[in-house]
């Protein structure tokens, strides 16, 4: 018996910033902040219970939504900056380099969707999702095509890793 993954969940809408590096550095400080003990208390947990506890994960809000108003053109420092703030704190994965496009795409979701294999080739820790459905809404079908061809890039771009780069990627229907 083990716990799979506990996970924290931390917002960064206060993070937002026009400028891409104080987006970078907001990001960072507020990662390493809230997250500093999450692996210490995790691991309290599995001695005071006897259950080992196997991955310490955080998720945060999509970065589609936080880099927004920012002036960047590509999202890969910002996987970069998820990144390190995940090796500081010592967990196994960072989630949330995301974008929701079940309804539609923003100019930032279409940025963070470019961005994703190479994101995921440089970074060891950052996982990616797009949303690209819901029971409501039905298939963004531009968004299914274009999933198929960022699962193949990133595949390409992972090869040397045993294309790792998918296996960190989730495009699913009806986020939670």
């Amino acid at each position: 018996l083990d716990v799979r993954t506990i996970t924290m969940g931390i917002s960064l809408l206060d993070c937002c910033a026009s400028d891409g590096k104080t987006l970078c550095n907001n990001i960072y400080d507020k990662i390493t902040k809230y997250g500093e003990h999450l692996v210490e208390t995790g691991e309290a947990i599995s001695r005071e219970y006897g259950v080992p506890i196997i991955n310490k994960r955080v998720s945060v809000t999509p970065i589609s939504l936080v880099a927004g108003a920012s002036d960047l053109t590509s999202y890969v420092d910002i996987a970069r900056t998820l990144d390190k703030a995940a090796k500081e704190i010592g967990i196994n994965f960072i989630g949330g380099f995301s974008a929701l496009v079940q309804k539609g795409y923003t100019e930032s979701d279409k940025i963070l969707i470019d961005s994703i294999p190479e994101a995921l080739a440089v970074t060891e820790r950052v996982c990616a999702s797009v949303n690209i459905g819901t029971s409501r809404n039905g298939l963004n079908m531009d968004a299914v095509k274009k999933m198929g061809e960022i699962i193949v890039e990133t595949a390409e771009r992972t090869k040397d890793n045993e294309c790792i780069g998918c296996a960190k990627l989730v495009v699913f229907c009806n986020a939670p």
